[in-house]
């Protein structure tokens, strides 16, 4: 079998498919072989069909009586071949089709012919959907509903029919997709049949309600120590672990209890029969919040672990409550008194304890992973959790990052075999390095590489270590497919870990497939639903396709659950800039008083001043600022003085600007021989050189970023250096030059150079002074007049 074929059918998440023939086991052999074929030349003929072959990204599997379609674009691309098959069956009355539509992981398997064939949840599922429905019906999980919810064109077509009961009693939540000419609007027979026993015990429930009723005003009802409001039922096998209260004399000893809860979660969210919320989404509640059924609604769970860590010198007091949710009943409590040196155990026994109350089945491997343990070495894991609370942080700044290094190298210069301790120290420098949240050196690459793959080498079934070598080659070595390799295979030993889907949305945004990523970042939330960062990430995709309604949804989100947070809000101000609602933008940023390591917020704030061409204010501030340099920041405090020099030369004072381009110049041209491959610093230095005249130097530190980082590899990084290449451009007096490359950046979604992740719009450029050369050509007044693009 060729590569390619083993590599198309590698385990990852596929949007299936399933197309049956109707009636087909009644009709002559003829007749069978005649319709298969009939039904081949229909599907041929979709548009769909012929995009994702012609980009190797189908895989078609017959049936028999049928076929599933597996499509690795997009959740659209099923659901819009489906409405081309529909439609096409108009001219085909004889050809009786009904369709299923799901999204799931598969994974690929060879038969003896040395054919590909496939296995797993997606095409099972996408079955089960299917079989739901009668002849016409195109049916779709909830699933993927959701995901098609988010475009607001098949909103129309999504009716909502329940829950279906399939094989072995399971129940799949279906949507009967019809509308425009297409699809089977009739129920189908199956809900048909439970509506029937649905009106015959219509009169039962009615009794049995008002006898509950009665029982409630007679005072018989127990009523729980607070209100319980009604709630979409959660998997029973669900669970949130809230973050633990520190108990100890000693408040500093906070990083043991937040890494005692993460470790007893972490253990939990490898049994692959439970449903576990990640961390992230928990840990802005209390330790023992008063609205506990609210919380399980918002997190999407049945049950809720709380818990208190006290320790004192080597003695630790570990007390946790099973809790349901819906009725507050504690299901288990108990209180661990353990030495430091045999703490393991204890986050064992309450992980196997939960399982246990839950009757979730644990394999032979899960039991064996969660009673690991991780360090012979108390100091090593006492400077592990340290560092994992630094990483675990909802936005990690400069000082975060710099925390979690500085602890996990400790703990693996204490214990050189603690494989858990490389694996999160070659995360954290990948994650700085990408960040830049971590100064971006050749030596932090190589340190990356060797932690990951010392992980790998003491431990290589553990997840975390497998998860940091795929995130090492993501965001290091940019080699996608390997990373989503590693990712794939994160994800067995991970199966309750947003950070996956998380990895894979990242992942394909760089590689342009836009669609997908939107899938990966609606798959992570549904696992993490209350992670910032996550939420973030995905406002930020939507503000690179230039769909800021959406994008503002999504940070609106966040400030439900960190009100009044600078970055978000700044963020927000960012969308009003690019829509050209300065007013807007003023209103949202009156308010902040961002630190220095804030630098996002500020350099909003000072773009704010200068769209406005009123900067003198802003000048005040960042004189403040740089007046004493946090070193964390890096080579971000050269890029602040760039800001600075601008903001002077927008003010008039040119003399100032001068002054401070050259200092800029003098702190970030050390840093780039330091950073060879920063593109971001080349940005600043061309910005720089710009300004001072010196146009040779600026045009190639421009061309030099576009070689390092090229589109072709980073399809939301690469354009960039462009966009600086069009900056530099236009002020030095290449209009035609400038002119080009704004007309690429106009075109396609990208992360922007200057604040945020915000790409160039019309309105930024009516109002950007850098561009104020450029202010006469009529190919300029083109893209200024022109509405925002439509990707």
């Amino acid at each position: 079998m060729s590569a390619q074929t083993k590599k198309e059918i590698a385990l990852e998440i596929a949007h299936v498919l399933f197309i049956d023939i109707v009636g087909y086991s009644k009709l002559s052999i003829n007749d069978q072989h005649a319709a298969v074929e009939e039904l081949n030349q229909i599907v041929r003929a979709s548009e769909q069909f012929q995009r994702a072959e012609a980009a190797s990204r189908l895989l078609k599997i017959p049936t028999g009586d049928g076929m599933a379609l597996v499509f690795y674009t997009s959740p659209e691309a099923p659901a819009q071949c489906a409405m081309d098959i529909s439609r096409a069956l108009k001219e085909h009355q004889r050809l009786q089709l009904r369709m299923g539509i799901h999204s799931g992981p598969v994974s690929g398997i060879v038969d003896v012919n040395e054919q590909a064939n496939l296995a797993g949840a997606g095409i099972n599922t996408a079955q089960r959907v299917m079989e739901c429905g009668d002849a016409g019906h195109i049916l779709l999980s909830k699933h993927v509903a959701e995901d098609l919810e988010e475009y607001e064109q098949w909103r129309p077509l999504l009716h909502d029919l329940g829950a279906c009961e399939v094989k072995h009693g399971v129940r799949v939540p279906v949507v009967n997709l019809y509308g425009n000419g297409v699809g089977n609007p009739q129920l189908p027979k199956k809900f048909q049949a439970l509506k029937k026993r649905t009106a015959r015990v219509r009169w039962a429930v009615m009794i049995a309600a008002l006898l509950v009723l009665v029982a409630i005003v007679a005072g018989i009802a127990v009523v729980p120590r607070y209100p319980v409001r009604s709630t979409p039922a959660a998997p029973e096998k669900s669970i949130a672990v809230l973050p633990f209260e520190n108990l100890s004399e000693e408040k500093a000893n906070a990083y043991f209890a937040d890494g005692i809860q993460d470790e007893i979660l972490t253990r939990l969210s490898k049994i692959a029969d439970l449903k576990v919320i990640s961390r992230t989404s928990t840990q802005h509640y209390k330790s023992a919040p008063e609205n506990l059924p609210e919380i399980a609604r918002q997190l999407g769970v049945a049950h809720v672990l709380e818990g208190s860590v006290q320790k004192s010198g080597d003695a630790v007091r570990i007390n946790v409550q099973l809790i349901k949710a819906a009725n507050d009943s504690h299901l288990w409590a108990d209180t661990f008194d353990r030495k430091l040196t045999d703490i393991f155990s204890v986050e064992s026994e309450v992980a196997k304890a939960i399982a246990e109350q839950l009757r979730a089945k644990l394999s032979g491997q899960e039991e064996q992973v969660i009673t690991t343990k991780p360090t012979d070495n108390p100091e090593a894991y006492n400077a592990y959790l340290r560092g994992l609370a630094y990483s675990l942080k909802t936005l990690p700044t400069f000082a975060d990052a710099l925390g979690a290094q500085k602890y996990f190298r400790e703990a693996v210069r204490l214990d050189p075999k603690f494989a858990l301790g490389w694996a999160l120290l070659s995360y954290v420098d990948a994650r700085g390095y990408i960040t830049q949240t971590l100064q971006p050196t050749v030596a932090l690459r190589e340190e990356a590489r060797q932690a990951a793959e010392t992980a790998l080498a003491l431990q290589p079934n553990l997840g975390e270590a497998v998860l940091a070598k795929g995130a090492y080659h993501h965001w290091i070595l940019k080699d996608y497919d390997i990373a989503v390799r590693y990712f794939e295979q994160a994800r067995q030993l991970l199966p309750n870990s947003s950070r996956i889907p998380e990895s894979l949305a990242y992942v394909e945004r760089r590689r342009g497939q836009w669609d997908r990523s939107e899938s990966y970042f609606n798959e992570a939330e549904r696992l993490d639903p209350r992670n910032v960062n996550l939420l973030n990430e995905h406002a930020g995709s939507y503000v690179m396709l230039r769909r800021f309604p959406e994008a503002l949804r999504k940070l609106d989100q966040v400030l439900d659950i960190t009100p009044d947070d600078v970055n978000t809000l700044a963020f927000k101000a960012t969308v009003a800039q690019a829509e050209g609602d300065l007013p807007r933008a003023v209103a949202l940023l009156a308010r902040l008083h961002p630190a220095a390591n804030d630098s996002g917020a500020v350099k909003t704030q000072v773009y704010q001043a200068i769209l406005e061409r009123r900067p003198a204010q802003i000048i005040s501030r960042l004189k403040e600022i740089l007046a004493k340099p946090d070193p964390a920041l890096g080579y971000i405090n050269g890029e602040l003085r760039f800001w600075l020099g601008w903001a002077q030369d927008v003010a008039g004072d040119h003399a100032a600007a001068q002054e401070s381009w050259r200092r800029a110049r003098s702190e970030l041209e050390p840093l780039l021989r330091e950073q060879p491959e920063n593109y971001y610093l080349m940005g600043d230095l061309a910005l720089v050189n710009m300004g001072l005249g010196n146009k040779a130097a600026a045009l190639a530190l421009s061309e030099q970023a576009i070689a390092v980082n090229p589109i072709e590899k980073d399809a939301i990084l690469g354009p960039i250096p462009i966009e600086i290449l069009a900056r530099v451009a236009a002020r030095m007096g290449e209009p035609d030059r400038a002119i080009v490359a704004l007309q690429k950046l106009l075109s396609i979604p990208y992360a922007g150079a200057l604040c945020a992740v915000m790409p160039l719009t019309p309105a930024l450029l009516r109002l950007d002074p850098m561009f104020d050369p450029l202010r006469n050509d009529p190919r300029f007044q083109k893209l200024v007049s022109s509405s925002a693009p439509k990707l």
